[in-house]
């Protein structure tokens, strides 16, 4: 599938390969800086991908192979970004396409090469995981720009690499390589250039292969254990897990392994 049948702009490719859905930021020239129109597409595509069961992994990526996202769209900011009202426009869209990728209930894959800077650290943070070609650098250069950074911004990267790789990361502002970044936390895998869509495709078959039910049950319930206890829903976290157990998918897979053959698993 291509951009037209989701998104408003060219910038954002949506393309469903079997259980993949993947999502291409599109604006190689500009090292994929997000433009306006594209945090408003990137909210549609996930949205159509949610609601698609076919599509059991999302896999984010950039275009070009000289980026994954180098932030946003520095060049809107005097028109889109230069008063208060504006600037609070502006945010509420960016906000919802990134909480439309850090919320949905699929598993997300951030595949990054190149370069990740600032709102692309963020949107890579969107992800449940990240993969990362060796040669990728990473960097939140607002120290350099005197721009501020609300609280949720900075929890998904302290809840990651932790409160002094997140100062370290702010404090100096500049770019890390991919070995820091796997040092950190800030990345689960660091792979070579040439192995790196490969290797995606492969790790994001594999989740898609598994239990779906099972799987977004540990998303739930891993969000839910990053919340301060007296805020946590057990109730949820109970009735996700019993959702497996009642499932079809829970017969299959024990069946499936008595009979030592791959399970057919169906998400109900």
């Amino acid at each position: 599938m291509n951009a037209a049948g989701i998104s408003r702009t060219e910038k954002m490719i949506a393309r469903k390969d079997g259980p993949i859905g993947w999502i291409v930021f599109n604006n190689p020239a500009r090292r994929n800086a997000v433009s306006v129109d594209m945090w408003e597409a990137l909210a549609e595509i996930v949205d159509d991908y949610a609601r698609d069961p076919a599509i059991r992994v999302i896999v984010a990526r950039g275009a070009g192979g000289k980026a994954f996202v180098s932030g946003a769209d520095i060049s809107e900011f005097e028109q889109k970004r230069s008063t208060p009202e504006s600037t609070e426009a502006y945010r509420r869209i960016s906000e919802r396409g990134g909480e439309a990728l850090r919320l949905v209930g699929k598993p997300t894959i951030a595949m990054i090469e190149g370069f990740c800077i600032g709102g692309g650290v963020s949107l890579a943070l969107s992800c449940d995981l990240r993969i990362a070609a060796e040669s990728a650098r990473f960097g939140v250069p607002a120290a350099r720009l005197g721009l501020g950074y609300e609280l949720p911004g900075v929890k998904k990267l302290v809840d990651v690499v932790g409160p002094a790789f997140a100062k370290e990361i702010f404090f100096t502002a500049r770019q890390f390589n991919a070995a820091e970044a796997l040092q950190m936390g800030l990345i689960n895998r660091m792979v070579a250039d040439e192995q790196l869509e490969a290797y995606v495709a492969d790790h994001a078959r594999m989740i898609a292969a598994n239990a779906p039910l099972t799987v977004a049950s540990i998303k739930t319930i891993v969000g839910e254990a990053l919340k301060d206890e007296s805020e946590r829903d057990e109730a949820l976290c109970d009735r996700v897990v019993d959702a497996c157990f009642n499932s079809e998918d829970y017969v299959e897979g024990r069946r499936a392994f008595m009979e030592k053959r791959p399970a057919a698993f169906k998400g109900r």
